[in-house]
């Protein structure tokens, strides 16, 4: 199905505030916009959708001023436009709600919010408390209780992004662009989130919505634009498109599903975890792993599901419990410890945790196998790179070469590395904490064929998500945690969203599984 942006399609009802026509942009060897388009509508949200390389941060780029388009056309309210900076876009009313918008802890909320244009008194000084009653104004307007005085420091995440979004708005916003909103949210704070888009909508401002999630792309959107590899491919309305048909738009192929788990024989007990405690963190955790099994835990955020990966790696210590791996007692005091068990972790923050994105890519891969890579205490260059070459190869790695670092490659290809780098020193069990979190949804079906895979080859899969959809898809058993406890152990027929949620808020009707 080819769908094109609907005012082309008989739809005229009202204009797009702002257009991009035809826009083009070039960098040295890369051309990231070829001639794409984008309509956004007073009082609708609409979701640019497209795989990480699409073209969707280069367009954020463009709108908001920090790039200039090589060709094509910036429409607002019909008119062509041009801005060269920043402030340009700014005062045109374009402003961005940025994943990591950067906020100053020793500074007041006000102070933050209007930031660079604080309003002045006649005598050309800070009016202050003109500042403040215009905080304390954008924040009742968004339904933040947040004191316009209190120093950004003392206020917790979800508090600090609404102060992000209060300093978009200073600007008197007609056109808001969220970029990944979400992505460091609760659930709590994400239908906080989905309020604060419905005001602004009732507020008549033009709304585009970037997210990897298709739950939230069709839970907001009215609208929907999706590119690929750098081209418009097509828009339409939400209400007239399946999440198959987007897939499909997106990465330009049928992706008949995207847990693709396939069939895997389930073998002998490889893992066994005995009252695992911490004295802070989990208790009791007691579980077995088979061998080409995939386990899944779910919880809610605090459940203590990474903080028991952790332990159970040797990052952190418990205060008793006994792992076996093929029914020898391990003693894991560190990471060397697991990985020589053969147990290996890919952490939720691949950035922080999981690789070094200043060294190239061979380096991270072979970097815990460098045994295995050189003789007499000298790395063999030859070895490291078979070993790499080896390795992302079987992810489907995309990258210009082995020798590029990896803070240059997108989210989806820096997880490809972390994992890449735990299966080369060929494990017994691997821990995928979070492994989609931030990728798009490509990507995502790439990792769970190749979870998949793994699984079928033998190996024991731990797999933590936060996702419904992932859980259910890819797991042959679900353990619940709620408050850093087991609180029920799923599977077949048991599985389904609502037992799971049920669970894991401590809501339980008769007939549960126990």
């Amino acid at each position: 199905m080819t769908f094109q942006a609907s005012e082309q399609s008989g739809d005229t009802a009202f204009a797009p505030v702002l257009s991009l026509d035809n826009i083009t942009k070039t960098f040295p060897g890369v051309k990231a916009l070829d001639g794409v388009e984008l309509h956004l509508y007073a009082g609708e949200v609409t979701a640019l959708i497209g795989e990480n390389g699409a073209g969707k941060s280069t367009v954020v780029k463009t709108l908001t001023g920090i790039y200039q388009p090589d060709g094509g056309q910036i429409m607002l309210d019909g008119k062509p436009v041009h801005f060269p900076t920043p402030q340009d876009a700014a005062d045109a009313g374009v402003t961005a709600i940025h994943q990591e918008t950067v906020l100053f802890d020793e500074l007041t909320v006000a102070e933050n919010v209007f930031i660079g244009h604080a309003p002045k008194n006649r005598f050309g000084l800070i009016d202050t408390k003109a500042m403040h009653a215009k905080t304390t104004e954008i924040l009742a307007s968004i339904g933040a209780p947040i004191d316009a005085g209190v120093k950004l420091k003392d206020l917790g995440i979800a508090s600090r992004h609404l102060v992000a979004i209060a300093r978009a708005l200073s600007v008197e916003a007609r056109v808001v662009i969220m970029d990944e909103p979400t992505a460091a949210l609760s659930q709590t704070e994400i239908e906080e989130l989905y309020d604060l888009v419905d005001t602004l909508k009732a507020q008549g401002k033009a709304i585009l919505f970037i997210s990897h999630k298709f739950d939230e792309i069709f839970r907001i959107a009215d609208r929907f634009t999706v590119f690929r590899d750098g081209q418009f491919v097509g828009a339409g309305k939400m209400a007239d498109i399946k999440e198959a048909e987007l897939v499909q738009m997106m990465v330009g192929r049928a992706v008949e599903q995207l847990f693709p788990k396939r069939h895997a024989e389930i073998g002998d007990e490889v893992l066994k975890v005995v009252g695992y405690s911490h004295p802070t963190e989990f208790e009791d955790i007691n579980f077995t792993l088979r061998r080409g099994e995939i386990l899944g835990f779910y919880g809610l955020v605090g459940a203590g599901r990474s903080e028991f990966m952790q332990s159970l790696i040797g990052i952190t210590r418990p205060s008793k419990g006994v792992v076996r791996i093929d029914g020898t007692v391990q003693v894991i005091r560190s990471p060397a410890d697991a990985i020589q068990a053969g147990i290996v972790y890919v952490p939720e923050d691949r950035g922080k945790q999981g690789a070094i994105v200043d060294m190239p890519i061979f380096q991270n891969v072979t970097l815990p196998s460098l045994h295995k890579t050189s003789r007499n205490g000298f790395i063999r260059l030859a070895e490291e790179f078979a070993m790499a070459r080896e390795y992302t190869e079987r992810l489907d790695l995309r990258a210009a070469s082995l020798n590029t670092n990896v803070g240059a490659l997108s989210g989806g290809n820096q997880q490809k590395v972390v994992i890449a780098k735990w299966l080369a020193t060929q494990p017994r069990v691997i821990i995928l904490d979070e492994p989609t979190k931030g990728i798009d949804i490509g990507s995502k079906a790439a990792v769970h064929d190749f979870m998949s895979e793994l699984a079928a080859q033998g190996l024991s899969v731990i797999m933590v998500s936060s996702e419904i959809p992932e859980i259910l898809g890819m797991s042959d058993r679900v353990i619940v945690m709620r408050e850093g406890r087991m609180v029920v152990e799923l599977q077949g027929d048991d599985l389904s969203p609502e037992t799971l949620v049920r669970h894991a808020v401590g809501i339980q009707t008769k007939g549960d599984a126990a």
